[in-house]
C-alpha cells in the first residue's frame, strides 16, 4: 500500500496547486488507481509571514512541525511543504518531528545535477532570490545561481505578493516574468528554478525562454515516488 503523503500547507494557492499535481502525477505513473492518500493541514498563512518578517524562524520551525503532527495523527507517513522560503524551517521543525520531511530542495537539487547543469537562474519572492534557499545546495555541487537585477528581483516579489498569492493571473505580468526570464538566460543560464509555488500559474516549460526547474512539481514527483516506494528519502 502506498505511503499516506502529509502537506504542510503554507500559502493557500501554493498549496492548492500542489495537491492537484501530486494526483496527476499518480495517473501518470501508476493509473486511474492505487494512488496514495493524502492529508493537508495547515496554520495560519499571516501566521506565517509575520514570523519570517521578525526573522523569527524558531516560530516558523513551530508552525511547520504543528501541521506535521496533525498529519501524523491523521495517519500521514511522512510530509513536504510546498513553499520555497519555509524550506528554511524545516530544519529546526524536524527536530521532535513524529514523521519524517521530504524536502523541495534537495529534489530541485537532484533534478539540475541530473541534466549537469552549470549555470541555472531563480525566479521567487526577494528573500528567496537573494538568499540561500538555494544557493547552498547547488553550490556544494558545483552550480552557480544566478539571480534577476535589483529591480527586476522587485518587479517580481511585487507579482506574487500583490498577484500571485491571491490567485491572481494577468497576462501583462506573465509577459514581464518571461522577460526577466529571457535576461536570465541571456546571462548564461541553461535552466531556471520557479522558486516561488504560484510561479507555474505564469511560466510553464511551453512558454519559457530556457528548460524550467518546477519546484512544486518536483516535489510533487518526489512525494509520489516516495509514497509508491519508487524512491528513496535523500540522506540527511
Amino acid at each position: 500500500m502506498a505511503k499516506h503523503i502529509g502537506i504542510v500547507a503554507v500559502s493557500p494557492e501554493g498549496s492548492a496547486l500542489c495537491y492537484r499535481q501530486i494526483f496527476h502525477i499518480a495517473t501518470k505513473l501508476v493509473g486511474p488507481t492505487g494512488h496514495p492518500r493524502v492529508t493537508l493541514h495547515n496554520e495560519p498563512f499571516e501566521a506565517y509571514v509575520e514570523a519570517v518578517m521578525r526573522d523569527d524562524w524558531h516560530t516558523v520551525g513551530d508552525l511547520l512541525r504543528r501541521s506535521a503532527e496533525v498529519l501524523a495523527k491523521a495517519g500521514a507517513e511522512f510530509c513536504i511543504v510546498p513553499d520555497n522560503l519555509m524550506q528554511h524551517g524545516i530544519h529546526l521543525a524536524e527536530v521532535g518531528s513524529p514523521i519524517p520531511w521530504l524536502k523541495m530542495t534537495d529534489l530541485v537539487a537532484e533534478a539540475i545535477s541530473a541534466d549537469r547543469r552549470r549555470v541555472v537562474g531563480l525566479i521567487g519572492t526577494r528573500m528567496v532570490m537573494l538568499g540561500s534557499t538555494y544557493q547552498t545546495i547547488l553550490g556544494m555541487r558545483g552550480v552557480q545561481v544566478l539571480v534577476p537585477r535589483e529591480e527586476e528581483a522587485s518587479l517580481v516579489d511585487g507579482i506574487i505578493f500583490r498577484e500571485l498569492v491571491h490567485g491572481v493571473v494577468r497576462a501583462e505580468s506573465q509577459r514581464r516574468v518571461l522577460e526577466v526570464i529571457n535576461h536570465l538566460s541571456e546571462c548564461g543560464c541553461e535552466g531556471v528554478i520557479l522558486g516561488c509555488t504560484e510561479a507555474p500559474l505564469l511560466v510553464s516549460a511551453e512558454n519559457s525562454p530556457i528548460p524550467v526547474y518546477d519546484s512544486v512539481a518536483l516535489l510533487a514527483t518526489g512525494a509520489v515516488r516516495y509514497a509508491m516506494g519508487q524512491s528513496e528519502m535523500p540522506a540527511k
